[in-house]
């Protein structure tokens, strides 16, 4: 008998319960259906609304949460994070934690935007940079909604979050739609790849890739559940089929560099660790629409190009600045103070990220007139002649014995014929010859 009651005031409880919950819900959407109709009609067509999963489900605090306030008879928070969609969606949460774009709010932190903060200010690292890379999102008891007004609104990739967890999944699947449809459109990715440190949207556009979105968009069925490259859809893929999506080999991933075996982001392009297990995964996206001999083709000039802008300018560049800075060479002690300095940024940051993502996303101009060439021009005739400026003969030494030795810069003491018969005979070729017989070792 004793049980039987237990039982009656468990189940009473359950009913209680959910009436509760289904009386919050009523009021969040009452007032927001009125107030924010264009909120509200966006979470009504999505797969939330259509399966139930409602305000509360998502937006409600516990008490200890740092971010929770009372909200017309709820506890809420208006900050949704990655450990709050991982009650449902754990895999994909984990993930994305794990993935490089989660660390990205750690990169500022670092002090990797002194740049913006010193030279400009920080109302512009907010809206600039943290807006991409994403902001420690600092707590506010004063504030209505808990979130300091200099780090809320944030949506940036690598946020961190008052609950430790890292990273937000509405920068792709934008609130309040969370919609798989715009995630996997290649515009949805141009918010933050693009401009002229890591044109990736403009490299993509100018590319056969970019070329076949355009034109064939409609084919590619981005609104089905099942999206497999090859199978669903065939005529072109975009940011998300080559570095997320499914193919008939492998599985969906929100960890972004999981089939990238190159870390082009640093002054020295370097290979990632397990960098032929993810190259083996990009390929096998390669393979739902090319043939071996093209996929293989595809990186063996690629690899090429990172090494020979390695190898050519930016390890040069990186020496003659350390040589520069270890002699006390630089007239001010604070960092872009000294044109050398731009201009060495500029060299890797802009011109040689531009060189290396041209190559590997197939877009000639990008890999040379926007890259290559300029990395060229700036390291012969800035980064070179700063250099030299300063009279300093250890530097003047490397140069020189750069310049004299290394037959990959004979061409600037040649004269034109010279290299125009080195050309024809294949001579100067054979010089960049090792580029390619090195490649994946």
């Amino acid at each position: 008998m004793n049980r039987l009651v237990s039982c009656g005031f468990l189940f009473f409880g359950l009913i209680l319960c959910c009436h509760s919950a289904a009386a919050e819900e009523a009021d969040c959407l009452s007032c927001h259906q009125q107030e924010n109709s264009g909120l509200y009609q966006q979470w009504l067509n999505s797969a939330h609304g259509q399966n139930d999963v409602g305000c509360i489900d998502c937006h409600g605090a516990s008490p200890d949460d740092p971010d929770g306030f009372e909200h017309h008879g709820s506890l809420v928070a208006t900050l949704v994070t990655p450990q709050d969609c991982g009650v449902c969606h754990e895999k994909e949460a984990q993930e994305t934690m794990d993935s490089y774009h989660a660390h990205a709010g750690e990169i500022l932190e670092s002090g990797d935007a002194y740049l913006a903060h010193a030279v400009a200010g920080h109302p512009v690292v907010i809206v600039g940079c943290e807006a991409c890379h994403g902001a420690r999102v600092k707590i506010d008891p004063q504030a209505p909604n808990k979130l300091s007004s200099q780090t809320w609104p944030n949506s940036g990739i690598g946020r961190i979050n008052p609950d430790g967890s890292k990273g937000s999944c509405n920068a792709c699947h934008s609130r309040h739609s969370f919609s798989t449809y715009q995630a996997r459109q290649p515009e949805n990715c141009g918010k933050c790849h693009l401009g002229p440190d890591h044109p990736q949207k403009e490299i993509y556009e100018a590319s056969k890739h970019g070329i076949g979105y355009r034109g064939f968009r409609e084919t590619l069925n981005m609104e089905r559940d099942s999206w497999v490259v090859g199978v669903d859809y065939y005529n072109a893929p975009t940011c998300a089929t080559c570095h997320l999506s499914a193919t008939p080999d492998l599985a969906i991933t929100h960890d972004v560099g999981d089939r990238i075996s190159w870390t082009l982001r640093p002054p020295l392009a370097k290979a990632k660790n397990d960098a032929q297990k993810k190259r083996t995964a990009m390929q096998q996206v390669c393979l739902a629409c090319h043939q071996q001999p093209f996929v293989s083709g595809h990186y063996y000039q690629y690899d090429a190009v990172v090494r020979l802008y390695n190898e050519k300018f930016a390890q040069p560049a990186t020496d003659i600045m350390v040589i520069i800075k270890n002699n006390g060479l630089l007239e001010q002690e604070a960092s872009f103070a000294n044109d050398i300095e731009w201009t060495y940024y500029e060299l890797w940051h802009h011109q040689g990220r531009r060189a290396r993502m041209g190559a590997a996303m197939m877009a000639p101009d990008y890999a040379w007139w926007h890259g290559m060439y300029e990395v060229a021009h700036t390291f012969y005739f800035e980064f070179l002649p700063q250099a030299r400026s300063y009279d300093d003969p250890e530097v003047n030494n490397y140069i020189e014995a750069l310049l004299a030795d290394d037959p990959m810069h004979a061409w600037l003491s040649s004269n034109t014929e010279e290299i125009k018969s080195g050309i024809r005979s294949g001579k100067l070729q054979q010089i960049y010859r090792r580029f390619f017989e090195t490649v994946q070792n």
